[in-house]
This record gives C-alpha cells, sequence and structure tokens, in this order.
C-alpha cells in the first residue's frame, strides 16, 4: 500500500531526504501552487520542541530571505506546521523552503581527490564572492565548510545554509553556548573556538581553512577530539601549504597563511581585500622577504615564543634564493640623518607642552557652536542669534528625528567659531515617504519593478485562484495604491495562480455539473462524453467521472464521461 506524501501548510509536498545536517533534514519537494520543485528544510524533532532553537529556525529564513544573490541558496518561504505523535501528542514542524540547487558539494569533490589550483582558487572566489554580498547585507554566515557549498555542473559555487547567521549588530551574542550544535571544529576561527564575539573576518578564516584544503587535500589542524581541533586554531602555527603540495606557489602560500592569522585585525579585512589577493597569485605576483617577514610579525605578533613556535611554518617562505638584494642595509649617513630629525621633532614638541597655557574660558572674541540636535528649527536659531552667529536652514529626511527638529549642525557642536560666521542648520522634514503605486492587473516581475522604481520593496507574494487572470498577475496589493508609507517599506500581494479548484462531480446530473462548471468562480468549459459501455438514464444522464479533479488551469474545458448504454 503506497503512503500519501507529507504536505506542509497545505501547500508544501514532502519527498525524498536528500541531506541531513547538525539542526535539520533537507528534502525535495514540490511547491503545489506554483508548481516548481524545491528543497525543504525541517527542523529535527528534538530541536523543534525547544522555543530558541524554533527561534533561531525562524532568524535563518529571516537572514537569508533578505539575501539574493548568484552564489547564495535562495530561500523562498519559512513556516510552521503541527505534526501529531503516535501517543496523539502535537509537536511544532518548522520549515523553510528553498531554492533546489543540481549540483555536488564541494566535500564530495574534495573526497574525490587532489583539487587543481586554479580550481582551487575559483571555488574560494566564489565562496567569497557569497560572503562580499551577504557581509554587506549585515549577514555573518558562521559556518563556511566544503560541506556548506554547491558546486552546479557549469561550475558555479553557491554558499547555502545560513541557518546559524546573525546580524553583525548583534555582537552581544556568541558562538560559544552553541557550539555542541552549530558549526564544525575542523574550520572554526580563534575567535570562534574561545567563544568570543565574531564578525564577518570569522567567516574568512574558514574560508581561507577551505582554501588550504582544497590546495593541500586535508585541513590545517586535526585532532582526535573538536576540542583538539580548537586548541590548534588558537595556539598552533599552520604547515605552509607549499610543504605539502610543491605545485602551490609561495605568494598562494602568503595569501593562505594571512586568512589563517590569529588576530582578526591582521586577516583580510574584507572579502573583497581577500579576492584582490587571490587574482594576484593568479597574476604570479611573488612575496618578498620584507613582506614575508611583516607577514609573520602580523600573523603571530612580536611574542619571541610565538615567532619561535612559527618559524618552520613560515620557513619555505623567508628561504627565497631566487632574490637579490642590491644593497646589504641602509646607508649610514640616512640613519644618522632620520635619528637627527626625530630628534629635533621630539624637541620641539617638548618645548611647545612646556610653554603652552591652557585658557580658563574661551576668548570674548570666539563663540563655541551649541549641541542643537533635536531641538525646534525656531529655538536653534534663537540660540544661534543670542550667540552672534547666523543660522541657515537646509532640510534633510529622517527615520529618527522629528519633523521640524534640528538632526545636525555645520561646523559640529562644540566647535569654536568667529562671531557673525553662518551655521548650517539641517531641520528634519520627517521620514521620506513613497507612495504605493499602482500593481493591480501587473504581472508579479512588473509589479516589483514599480515597487522599487518607487523606493519601496516586495514584501510576502500570495497566490489565490482567479478564474479570469493569468498566473502571477496582481490581484491586490497591501497596503493599496496611492497609500503614502515610509520609503523601503515592504508592499504584500496577492497574485492569481492562474488555476481554478474543481470537485470530483462523479453523481451528479450533466445539467448540475454543466452548471458548476459554468459558475462565475469556475468560468470552465463542459464538454459531454458517452460512454455506452455503462447502463444509463437517457433523459436523466449522469456523471459518471470526469477529465480532471483539484487545481486545473483557467478557461480548461473539462470533460464529463456520462453512461448512455442499455
Amino acid at each position: 500500500m503506497s503512503v500519501e506524501p507529507r504536505v506542509l501548510s497545505g501547500r508544501y509536498r514532502v519527498d525524498d531526504l536528500i541531506g541531513r545536517g547538525g539542526m535539520a533534514s533537507v528534502y525535495r519537494g514540490e511547491d503545489t501552487t506554483l508548481g516548481r520543485t524545491v528543497a525543504i528544510k525541517i527542523l529535527k524533532p528534538e530541536l523543534a520542541a525547544d522555543a530558541s532553537f524554533r527561534t533561531r529556525f525562524r532568524l535563518e529564513a529571516q537572514a537569508a530571505s533578505r539575501m539574493s544573490h548568484p552564489t547564495i541558496v535562495r530561500v523562498f518561504d519559512a513556516g510552521e506546521d503541527v505534526a501529531t505523535d503516535v501517543d496523539g501528542h502535537e509537536r511544532p514542524v518548522p520549515y523553510i523552503v528553498m531554492e533546489l540547487v543540481d549540483g555536488r558539494l564541494l566535500k564530495d569533490v574534495i573526497a574525490d581527490g587532489s583539487v587543481p589550483v586554479a580550481d582551487a582558487v575559483r571555488y574560494v572566489d566564489g565562496i567569497l564572492e557569497a560572503l562580499e554580498y551577504s557581509h554587506r547585507a549585515g549577514v555573518v554566515h558562521r559556518d563556511i565548510k566544503p560541506g556548506n557549498v554547491m558546486v552546479t555542473p557549469t561550475g558555479q559555487v553557491k554558499v547555502m545554509d545560513f541557518g546559524i547567521a546573525r546580524a553583525v549588530s548583534d555582537s552581544s551574542s556568541t558562538v560559544a553556548e552553541t557550539t555542541a550544535i552549530i558549526g564544525t571544529a575542523a574550520y572554526f576561527s580563534p575567535e570562534q573556538a574561545k567563544g568570543e564575539p565574531v564578525d564577518g573576518r570569522a567567516d574568512l578564516y574558514s574560508a581561507g581553512v577551505v582554501l588550504y584544503e582544497l590546495l593541500t587535500g586535508r585541513a590545517p589542524f586535526r585532532g582526535e577530539s573538536p576540542v583538539a581541533v580548537a586548541y590548534q586554531h588558537v595556539s598552533e602555527a599552520p604547515i605552509p601549504p607549499s610543504e605539502l603540495v610543491g605545485a602551490v606557489s609561495r605568494s598562494l602560500d602568503a595569501v593562505v597563511l594571512r586568512a589563517l592569522a590569529k588576530d582578526p585585525f591582521q586577516r583580510f579585512q574584507d572579502a573583497a581585500s581577500f579576492r584582490t589577493a587571490l587574482e594576484a597569485t593568479t597574476e604570479g605576483k611573488t612575496p618578498s622577504k620584507r613582506q614575508v617577514g611583516a607577514l609573520q610579525t602580523q600573523l603571530y605578533g612580536a611574542d619571541p615564543r610565538q615567532a619561535a613556535e612559527t618559524a618552520r611554518s613560515l620557513r619555505q617562505l623567508s628561504a627565497d634564493t631566487t632574490m637579490r638584494r642590491t644593497q646589504a642595509g641602509p646607508p649610514v649617513a640616512w640613519i644618522w640623518t632620520g635619528v637627527a630629525v626625530l630628534a629635533v621633532l621630539l624637541i620641539s614638541v617638548l618645548i611647545w607642552v612646556v610653554t603652552i597655557r591652557p585658557g580658563a574660558e574661551v576668548p570674548g572674541n570666539a563663540r563655541i557652536v551649541p549641541d542643537l540636535t533635536d531641538v525646534s528649527w525656531e529655538r536653534a536659531e534663537t540660540e544661534l542669534t543670542e550667540l552672534d552667529l547666523v543660522a541657515e536652514r537646509h532640510e534633510q529626511s529622517s527615520d529618527t528625528v522629528a519633523a521640524g527638529n534640528v538632526i545636525r549642525t555645520d561646523p559640529t557642536a562644540e566647535t569654536s567659531v568667529a562671531p557673525g560666521q553662518t551655521v548650517g542648520v539641517y531641520v528634519s522634514t520627517g521620514q521620506e515617504m513613497s507612495t504605493v503605486p499602482t500593481v493591480v492587473s501587473l504581472s508579479r516581475t512588473e509589479a516589483a519593478d514599480a515597487l522599487t522604481a518607487a523606493g519601496l520593496q516586495l514584501g510576502t507574494v500570495t497566490a489565490r485562484n482567479d478564474p479570469d487572470l493569468a498566473a502571477d498577475t496582481v490581484i491586490s496589493a497591501t497596503p493599496g495604491e496611492g497609500v503614502q508609507v515610509g520609503a523601503g517599506s515592504t508592499v504584500n500581494l496577492v497574485v492569481a495562480s492562474g488555476k481554478v479548484t474543481v470537485v470530483n462531480m462523479s453523481g451528479w446530473t450533466l445539467d448540475a455539473a454543466s452548471r458548476q462548471l459554468q459558475t462565475d468562480e469556475l468560468k470552465l468549459t463542459p464538454e459531454r462524453v458517452d460512454d455506452p459501455n455503462c447502463p444509463g438514464e437517457a433523459d436523466n444522464p449522469v456523471v459518471s467521472s470526469q477529465s480532471a479533479i483539484g487545481d486545473v488551469p483557467i478557461h480548461s474545458t473539462i470533460q464529463l464521461v456520462v453512461c448512455t448504454g442499455a
């Protein structure tokens, strides 16, 4: 006996399992409303019972749904269904509906054997492109690893599972409390391993680990337990990739080692600079000995003990026999000249500090611009006039300062100015407003473009049956046409599904079934089909079957089979 497939929220059919993660399982599925194949991530039952984990799961959808980029797996929808256990208890089933990507996991590519240097650089460049976009959107992934990266048949890299991403501004949250569930020790940044707050540079460290593994076939740190691996991330130096694989250039060594710097401030500070450095390695650029020495200091600081520990890791970079020095060191004359200049500067500063005397009050011929933030324009003008200053009004929109109040001044508060000077006073006109444009009867794509042109964003899109409208035609918008809303606000749409729902009319008379199909709610065309193989009543034909049941395209013809046999 076949088992009916599970349907979430009456819309998403759950098919075969395609993957498992630390927090959820992923299934192939279908959006029955839009008729497209999707991936459905369902939170594990033991975690779904915990409200805090359901909250994290919901935040995943909110963070990921803000992002739309070719290198990031799209999130279409999120919701929460209810399942009944064998004992009759109901439990929540949170889920996320995502783009289904055809391809292979990067971890499977690595497992198949060595990856050419050019391919390794290309894969990591794709990861960094995704991170460059997500970091600009304020989202840190926190779990970059080959198991979260897909490679499509065309070679396109797609980063997925932003399930542990959080806004960069949420600096109060650390990974220490969630280490047992999220992340993988082999790809932890040192700050993650220590349970400290993290930012986008933690993702760049993890991308450096992935690059190291692609180049060498192994992670930079390995141990018998996650704790042992995390300890190495914090305290040990990695072996340069070129010591393990001769095809890796010294310039690529330098890029990898900088990405793996223990101190976040000594790594690449953003994904764009990491990508630029990777691109430079493809042009054959090689670091000098001085650059190698600077890199050693950046990576591990000036502590002699740490320098000794990392000496072997940087030995190959510093042993460049192909480079020659044209001079043993700087000329002695230059050294003494520099010392003399420095001495003169120090003496001059000392004399200035000793002789200067701070004034007890502001000179009588000077004025101090007052702090006028969030005061009314009238009061600001009065205060400046009383100080013999000229107030010049400039209007500017603001989401935080009430209309008519001061946003800022130019010069800024506490600045000393001369009497009679003009002070620019920037007065709030309130939040910048936008008018919801006409989107009804437009296609979904045209409506999205119209909203963008009006400075608004497309919100949720709900499909609804309508017998007259083609699929994706906008039926209504909330807020409606002409309504004034804050710039950047979202507008929710109801669009036509392009279908209507037909019930099973077996046993109905032909006249009743025909009238049902022709109602204003369906507007379908009935077509009689005689079946002489079954007995029927010529004067009162009864429908024995029909050509379609359920959702059918609008304006369809529905065949109604009636028995005409003796």
